[in-house]
């Protein structure tokens, strides 16, 4: 019998979700979401611990459960992408996240909602709170998750006791993540000169705004449009036309695709109506290509007086160095290397063209590798720092996470599988993700952790059109009620 029709209440799970989305939590600035977690755990009595970087474990002990029972970790990540629509004045340090309901799906106000991972965290405390039966808990949540794993790159190796590990962090109902890819990030640095703007050029700016974004690992196969390689073909109109670069800033995290780029460049007078065309049939043949994914991506073009926070007179780059900066980012790989043999419909590898940065010396890009093999991760990382060392720039490739190799034999995984299965009379489905976990880092912590990742069904993260979706999540927290349970006889 499918028991979605008795699906128990996600009333406290929901208040608590808008509790923690009133507390500013962007992704380094987890101090005061931090210090509510640990309120939290005094007013109910538990023991907390944290470690050098901040994570925080909260030690519960079990309800109705055998001696036997086994301690286990539910795990989430306290930070959150923040990103916001280029129109909303949302200040993340200071403002609340207001989640709305739209129909079935919860929804935030031109900003990310923070679903990923607030409601796992939510859901963590509101199974403790409403006493249903659970083994020994340890509640573990990670700081820094989505600029870089630090949080679970840096765990205390001495933090946790348990050896069952079930993670929050997945985004689909009925199918449990038990592997994931590896990945790093590999950094450009173009060093600059810079100049007046020439005679008979004027600036224009060019912007590249309303592309879809998303996940770039979980969303990089559905070949949505990037804004920083549509910014690039629209430099190379501009280089075309004999105009120089002013500045460039493009995409907000090393983990999102971009959605928002721009540009200000200075270009020829008698060149300034050419150049305004053929960025106009750009973006026609862009929004074609694109049409089915981006459907509102949009290329516009504005004259402008000057370059901001720059002086005119090194208000544009030298011509050597503006040519050199258009083809690194003409150049620059985006999108999947190689799908998976052994698993059909699976990225193998990818790389995400994820920020560029307008320095007083130079221009900064932000790339980002993920790979389910260790050798294919080099060599992907080895195409951008060729591109960088081509150009005269300089590269950094950081040392990244490690991937979660998947036991498809793992006890958990059956404990989970047939859980599911009897209460909803279908079977979940079980996937390595192309996508960084902490359970690939905190699995290489703790040597012989079972972990498996679960978790409702949330849309479009890490952008202003996440949405989480409610009949999910009351599937998903009454399967974890369930778990708990099972777990909780030993």
């Amino acid at each position: 019998m499918d028991s979605r029709d008795d699906r128990p209440n996600t009333d406290r799970v929901l208040a608590l979700f808008s509790e923690i989305s009133a507390v500013p939590r962007c992704s380094k600035k987890e101090q005061k979401i931090r210090d509510w977690v640990k309120s939290w755990a005094e007013r109910h009595g538990f023991a907390h611990d944290s470690d050098s970087v901040g994570n925080i474990v909260v030690r519960v002990p079990g309800a109705a459960c055998a001696a036997s029972a086994e301690t286990v970790v539910l795990q989430a990540h306290l930070d959150m992408v923040c990103e916001k629509s280029p129109d909303s004045s949302h200040d993340f340090d200071r403002d609340p996240i207001r989640p709305r309901v739209d129909g079935e799906w919860l929804r935030a106000d031109a900003t990310t909602l923070g679903a990923d991972n607030g409601i796992a965290v939510a859901m963590a405390l509101a199974a403790v709170e409403l006493g249903h039966a659970h083994p020994p808990l340890e509640l573990l949540f990670t700081v820094d998750e989505e600029s870089g794993l630090t949080g679970a790159l840096e765990l205390s190796d001495r933090l946790l006791t348990g050896r069952v590990l079930l993670n929050l962090d997945s985004e689909d109902e009925g199918r449990f993540t038990v592997g994931c890819a590896g990945g790093r990030d590999t950094d450009i640095s173009i060093p600059t000169a810079r100049d007046r703007i020439p005679d008979r050029q004027s600036l224009i700016r060019i912007d590249v705004t309303r592309a879809s974004g998303g996940h770039s690992g979980m969303e990089i196969g559905e070949q949505r449009a990037n804004a920083n390689v549509v910014l690039g073909r629209a430099l190379a109109i501009v280089d075309a036309a004999g105009g120089r670069v002013a500045a460039l800033h493009g995409g907000n995290a090393h983990n999102a695709i971009p959605r928002d780029a721009w540009a200000v460049c200075s270009v020829p007078t008698d060149r300034h109506a050419d150049v305004v065309e053929m960025l106009s049939e750009l973006a026609q043949a862009v929004g074609s290509e694109h049409k089915n994914t981006d459907p509102s991506i949009a290329i516009v073009s504005t004259p402008v007086e000057s370059v901001p926070e720059i002086s005119p007179d090194a208000a544009v780059l030298t011509e050597k160095d503006s040519r050199s900066v258009v083809r690194v980012v003409r150049a620059m790989p985006h999108g999947v290397v190689r799908m998976m043999s052994e698993i059909p419909g699976l990225v193998e590898t990818s790389t995400n063209f994820a920020t560029i940065r307008t320095k007083p010396e130079a221009i900064t890009i932000l790339t980002s590798q993920r790979s389910a093999r260790a050798s294919a991760l080099d060599a992907s990382s080895d195409v951008v720092v060729a591109i960088a060392e081509l150009a005269g720039a300089t590269a950094k490739k950081a040392a990244g996470y490690p991937s979660w190799e998947p036991d498809f034999a793992s006890p958990l995984i059956s404990v989970c599988t047939e859980t599911w299965s009897r209460m909803f009379g279908n079977e979940p489905v079980v996937e390595v993700v192309h996508a960084g976990l902490e359970c690939g880092v905190i699995g290489s912590k703790y040597p012989g952790m079972r972990m498996i990742s679960f978790g409702p069904t949330i849309v479009n993260p890490h952008s202003p059109d996440e949405a989480l979706h409610l009949p999910s999540l009351a599937t998903t927290w009454g399967f974890l009620l369930e778990l708990l349970a099972v777990l909780a006889k030993g």
